[in-house]
């Protein structure tokens, strides 16, 4: 229902049938709906728009100029463009050359294809690293293989650490250059009571090393480096310097090929002849270290130790090296550094005694039978590969223990093995000595008389 001023907005207007509607043909203007009718009534055909030249407002004025601290934008051609895709895909460019560089990507596709792959290959691209591997590398990997798959043949393993040594000095000699193998290098140890040294070069200490092995590889009926014109001689020094002599220019990197074939031959032959991981087979086999005297004694390691002595002076020259080149070089694992500690605390009383003979120790404050206890000193190593060794003072053979107690001696691991190395005075190497006095010099010393060259 609707009222009575109410048009339902479904029903067309009413329009006039004669003159007097706003549609009809008796308008003003004579034309159906051009312009006649109600004014109040929008026309039913939209009158064209005016010019804004006829509205009377002001015409827009032109862009305006660029400041004169702005730079106009860059016109660079499509040949300099191209040149500038890989700069811009760094980031490289100028504020102004990416402006022009972008602009010419929306119309340019083959330039757009180029900085999309371009803008992809940079994605792939790493922050800058160091060169150097983390000198652990190697023996990480080698601990990881040999625990995931057993060789066949093992290395026995009072073998290992000469195996261990001998690789990382390996390791450092193929980083060194050319020039670096006639860097000088002087080697150390003491002489009775006074260091000694000896001046050589990097290849020089190599050549040593291969000469002081030859008395494993004699021992195992292997060849001898030095060769057959050079007279046998079992003394470390007298053996180094025969090779040295031998040759007739100073030794070059050239030396490193006959080491490194003979430390990996003894490592396989110690490996087959030794009968197990335990090395009972070989393992007793006798190396000698010295010409006999005029009492027919001499110098003489069973062969586990002896790999153990190789094992240590490898690392103590590796040392040399590395400082001669200044390279950084870290201890043996506490494993085997325990092993090369150990083995030098149980060659102390015979060294004691030897100087004791020698009229270079104090004389022994009494003699016991063989198994009987003694005067003992105590000596502490702190740190890696450290432990507790109670070291006899009156003689060899007597059973050192806590309750004969005279002397205590702490000092850190590595300082005592540069200590029997004779890199270090025994003066200087205790930390801490509670006892006797005379008996820890005895055996500072014993432990410097072990170094040789």
């Amino acid at each position: 229902m609707k009222g009575p001023d109410r048009q339902d907005p479904f029903e067309e207007p009413d329009v006039p049938e004669s003159g007097d509607g706003a549609g009809g043909s008796d308008g003003p203007d004579g034309a159906d709906g051009a312009g006649g009718g109600d004014a109040r009534r929008p026309p039913r055909i939209p009158l064209p728009r005016a010019s804004i030249e006829d509205t009377g407002d002001p015409l827009p004025g032109p862009p305006p100029e660029p400041k004169a601290w702005e730079a106009p934008p860059l016109a660079l051609d499509h040949r300099v463009l191209k040149s500038l895709l890989g700069a811009w895909a760094l980031a490289a460019c100028s504020v102004d050359e990416a402006i022009a560089v972008e602009e010419h990507l929306g119309h340019c596709g083959p330039c757009a294809e180029e900085a999309l792959r371009l803008r992809d290959a940079v994605g792939l691209l790493h922050q800058e690293e160091s060169l150097d591997l983390d000198p652990g590398l190697r023996n990480r990997v080698i601990e990881n293989c040999l625990g995931r798959r057993p060789p066949r043949i093992p290395v026995p393993e009072w073998a290992i650490p000469y195996d261990a040594e001998t690789a990382r000095l390996d390791a450092l000699l193929r980083d060194i250059g050319d020039s670096e193998w006639h860097a000088p290098v002087r080697l150390r140890w003491f002489d009775e009571d006074r260091p000694a040294s000896r001046k050589t070069t990097v290849a020089g200490v190599i050549a040593h090393l291969l000469a002081v092995d030859g008395l494993v590889a004699l021992a195992l009926g292997l060849d001898d480096p030095l060769g057959r014109e050079t007279p046998l001689r079992s003394d470390p020094g007298h053996r180094t310097e025969a090779y040295w002599r031998a040759s007739y220019f100073p030794p070059t990197r050239a030396v490193r090929g006959p080491w490194r074939e003979q430390s990996h031959e003894l490592i396989r032959t110690v490996s087959f002849t030794a009968g197990g991981p335990h090395g009972s087979g070989s393992g007793g086999l006798a190396v000698p270290y010295s010409a006999p005297d005029d009492q027919g004694r001499r110098v003489e390691l069973p062969l586990r130790d002896s790999m153990l002595d190789r094992a240590f002076e490898c690392w103590i020259h590796a040392g040399d090296i590395a400082e001669a080149v200044d390279y950084p070089y870290e201890p043996p694992s506490p494993r085997h550094l325990h092993r090369m500690i150990d083995l030098a605390a149980r060659l102390l009383p015979g060294t004691l005694a030897e100087r004791r003979r020698s009229g270079l120790a104090a004389p022994a404050h009494g003699l016991v039978a063989a198994g009987a206890p003694g005067r003992s000193l105590r000596l502490e190593v702190e740190g890696l590969g450290g432990g507790e060794w109670f070291i006899p003072l009156d003689s060899p053979g007597a059973s050192a223990s806590a309750d004969r107690e005279v002397a205590h001696v702490a000092l850190d691991g590595v300082e005592f093995c540069r200590l029997a190395a004779g890199h270090v005075s025994p003066q200087e190497a205790a930390a801490g000595q509670v006892g006797d006095g005379q008996a820890i010099r005895d055996v500072l010393f014993a432990a410097a008389s072990l170094s040789r060259m």
